[in-house]
């Protein structure tokens, strides 16, 4: 029976998805919730799993291309008693479904489920001679974990359902699915040490798992390698951070502002805060303060919290401050999103970018967290350099590039000292902000970082 598998709707109101990597190709025999193709919508990633057994027969995508939802993808044969889970027709999702873990739910769509059944045969907990180790005390139907991880535990024939998280977010890592093995190695080794002293069976081979080499943790390997280079498609999320930097830098017309600021009081307050903020988990940076600063700069410039809608040709400023903090990962630079910023305390501003930034990091935060900012902060951190050119993140019409600290000369009551200075680096879309009225926003941020007491002050 010839079954047609159509690009799902994986909620958020997306309405295409761009094919990374197929973990199929025609010819094979696949099984039901086996992993079949990588799909990207815009910030998040999904693994679709295949929704039914039988012999791949075509793929009428490859990868870059742009699929609208409901378009065939792929073409299955399958038995004629069989009915694919594909016909059943899916729930409206109550939750957030494109996430970029692929957590996506039974119900929300067939043939999307957590992760394949079990790979028994492959499995690390079954010994070679055919004696399976006692099954492990933790057990998850649905596992989540990103793409990348779930295709390390694929390569090492692991079971994801058996690998419990480490962190709070309760997503299986790459770390966590070596630490599985490792330990089922040295649980297997020490088994049949014991079982050789009695006669009964010979030292397992340490290479009864294979170890994945470094590249593979890294990175998918390149599609072709050449003497003197090697090329890669350029799809997945790099492709579309590069979309959206070339639709910002064609679109609104940047303009920069640059201006330092001294923060020695800002330091002092740090630090007089440190030890509550340790005592509650919290670690607290400077970029706390700055993120208070912003929302109080934009509550007196709504300018800076406008957009333009070009299709309705009307300036829409909003009343909510949700500040987009720019994150490096090893998949591109993600903008997750605090939301409602002005109702937070500091305290609470640190532990959200801590909570997002590792997120981030891990793949682990839906599409609604990487959406919706007003205002951007990027902080170049360590390796901030003087000053730099941020690129707005379209359509907003203002973002902040926070560089490095540095110990310079500065003139306070007509007398050189030593100061700790920050350089502040502003772009503007010049099409809705003029230059003295991103001027003045700048300084309101930095008249408020460099007397910190007044964002208590004026706190609400």
């Amino acid at each position: 029976m010839r079954f047609e598998f159509r690009m799902p709707d994986i909620g958020e109101g997306v309405s295409e998805g761009e094919i990374v990597e197929w973990h199929v190709k025609p010819g094979d025999n696949v099984e039901e919730e086996q992993a079949m193709v990588e799909v990207t919508t815009d910030k998040a990633s999904v693994t679709i799993d295949m929704p039914t057994s039988g012999v791949v027969t075509e793929l009428c995508a490859k990868v870059g291309d742009i699929v609208n939802v409901g378009t065939v993808i792929a073409v299955i044969e399958t038995k004629a008693s069989e009915k694919p889970s594909s016909s059943r027709r899916p729930s409206a999702p109550a939750t957030p479904a494109a996430t970029a873990v692929g957590d996506i739910k039974d119900s929300l769509l067939p043939g999307m489920a957590a992760f394949q059944k079990s790979r028994q045969k492959n499995s690390p907990t079954t010994q070679g001679n055919g004696h399976s180790q006692p099954p492990p005390p933790y057990f998850a139907d649905k596992p989540m974990a990103t793409p990348a991880t779930r295709k390390l535990a694929r390569d090492l024939g692991v079971d994801l359902r058996q690998v419990k998280p480490s962190g709070d977010s309760a997503r299986v890592t790459k770390p966590d699915v070596m630490n599985f093995v490792n330990g089922v190695e040295q649980h297997m080794a020490a088994s049949n040490y014991m079982h050789s002293s009695q006669g009964a069976m010979t030292p397992a081979r340490r290479d009864s798992v294979p170890a994945p080499k470094k590249a593979e943790l890294l990175s998918e390997p390149p599609t072709q390698v050449h003497d003197m280079e090697e090329r890669r498609p350029f799809v997945g999320i790099r492709r579309r951070i590069a979309e959206r930097m070339q639709h910002a830098k064609n679109t609104a017309a940047h303009f920069t502002f640059v201006e330092e600021c001294d923060v020695g009081r800002l330091q002092d307050l740090r630090e007089s805060l440190k030890e509550e903020a340790q005592a509650n988990d919290v670690k607290l940076a400077y970029l706390p303060f700055i993120v208070k600063a912003v929302v109080a700069a934009l509550k007196k410039h709504p300018e800076l919290n406008t957009i333009l809608d070009e299709e309705a040709n009307e300036l829409v400023t909003r009343k909510y401050h949700h500040i987009g903090i720019a994150t490096a990962t090893e998949r591109g630079l993600l903008v997750p999103v605090v939301r409602n910023a002005d109702q937070l305390s500091v305290m609470e501003v640190a532990k959200e970018i801590e909570r997002l930034a590792k997120g981030a990091r891990e793949g682990s935060l839906s599409t609604s967290e990487l959406h919706g900012s007003t205002f951007t902060v990027t902080s170049l951190g360590k390796h901030g350099g003087l000053f730099a050119t941020p690129v707005l993140n379209f359509p907003e019409v203002g973002i902040l590039a926070v560089h490095r600290m540095r110990q310079r000369a500065i003139v306070k009551d007509g007398q050189i000292t030593i100061g700790n200075v920050m350089l502040l680096s502003f772009s503007f879309d010049h099409r809705l902000i003029d230059g003295h009225v991103g001027a003045a926003f700048a300084y309101e941020i930095i008249h408020y970082l460099e007397n910190p007491g007044r964002l208590f002050l004026e706190m609400r």
